[in-house]
């Protein structure tokens, strides 16, 4: 009965594959590492950014530091897909978007944020100095400035700069799968992005870590996708949807079409489905399948990515589309993985 179920699962799928014009892989295994301190973050920039959240994991220090610290490093880097030198709305304006989330359920968000170069920073002040998990826009602005945040203008980094003016001549939106991967020899905002219509999609580094105490945190950073209509807001900085953590079961962070994150409640529906006992990859190939089945034939046209790290240290990845990568660094090694997909 069981291999019949196994075939009848395998058909479906299969099927669906054909239908949609491409070819799914079902009953993949994954790749873990396990032990603690670890850290994963999604990208290439993870490196840069694992490292320096190492510098606190590394001395026994807490995982909410660590994540904290580790994407105040790409928020510092001049780039088109995270900080203030990054791909602005379609009115040229760069907004940020940030959240946090601690081992303790305790979170805070800064969304639409202008002018302030380490919107994680003040997303940790939300969540440790206010009554409130979210704020957005001006009010952000104020109670980051309140908090001694100086205000910084806006320069586009080079890349991003050019991006838009090329955006400018037709001023459509047509959002690029992998567009952290859309450039030579890496798969994250490091690196310079060259397209010829000056499109860009999903710009988000999302990190969790444990540390060596076992206890887990999170926190995501971005600027939205490039271009998109004004106060917009994805997936990274609303807890449950970028960020989860559940420090009795694990971690989870999103990257790709920030919607279709949402509609499942993409890392929270992660961090469920391992409390349930499945592993970080299982459960996020399965959170990766509700969108597929939720977009039908349009799944071919987006990309969405999970990064799931359990209570046991064990770390799991799924994407629907090839090409994403994520940086682990733990006692034991310090290297990029290329994530298992839906589609090949």
């Amino acid at each position: 009965m069981a291999s019949r179920r196994k075939f009848i699962y395998s058909s479906l799928f299969g099927g669906l594959g054909t239908l949609l014009g491409k070819k799914v892989i079902a009953g993949v295994s994954y790749p873990t590492v396990t032990g603690n301190p670890i850290v994963i973050s999604t990208w290439d920039a993870g490196l840069a950014a694992n490292a320096g959240a190492w510098k606190i994991l590394g001395s026994n220090g807490r995982a909410l530091d660590a994540v904290e610290a580790g994407v105040r490093v790409t928020e510092d880097s001049i780039n088109c897909c995270v900080g203030l030198g990054a791909n602005p709305d379609r009115d040229g304006i760069v907004t940020l978007d940030a959240c946090i989330m601690d081992e303790h359920g305790n979170c805070g968000s800064v969304g639409a944020l202008e002018r302030i170069k380490h919107p994680i920073s003040v997303a940790r002040r939300v969540m440790e100095k206010t009554p409130h998990v979210m704020l957005v826009g001006q009010g952000a602005q104020q109670f980051a400035v309140s908090e001694g945040f100086p205000l910084e203008e806006q320069k586009l980094s080079d890349d991003a700069k050019k991006a838009y003016e090329q955006w400018l001549k037709k001023s459509e939106y047509k959002p690029i799968i992998n567009i952290e991967n859309t450039k030579s020899g890496g798969h994250g905002p490091s690196a310079p992005v060259h397209l010829p219509n000056g499109e860009l999609n999903h710009d988000t580094i999302g990190m969790v870590a444990m540390d060596a105490a076992g206890n887990l945190s999170g926190s995501c950073t971005t600027s939205g996708m490039g271009f998109k209509m004004r106060g917009r807001l994805g997936d990274s900085p609303i807890i449950g949807a970028g960020l989860y953590v559940d420090n009795e079961v694990g971690a989870c962070t999103a990257t790709g079409q920030g919607e279709d994150v949402i509609r499942i409640c993409g890392s929270h529906t992660v961090v469920e489905l391992m409390r349930q006992g499945m592993s970080p990859g299982q459960a996020c190939k399965t959170a990766v399948e509700r969108i597929i089945k939720i977009k039908g034939d349009k799944a071919g046209e987006i990309q969405v990515a999970f990064l799931a790290l359990n209570k046991k240290g064990e770390v799991g990845s799924f994407a629907i589309q090839k090409g994403f990568s994520y940086a682990l660094k733990s006692n034991k090694e310090e290297k990029m993985y290329n994530a298992k997909s839906y589609y090949q």
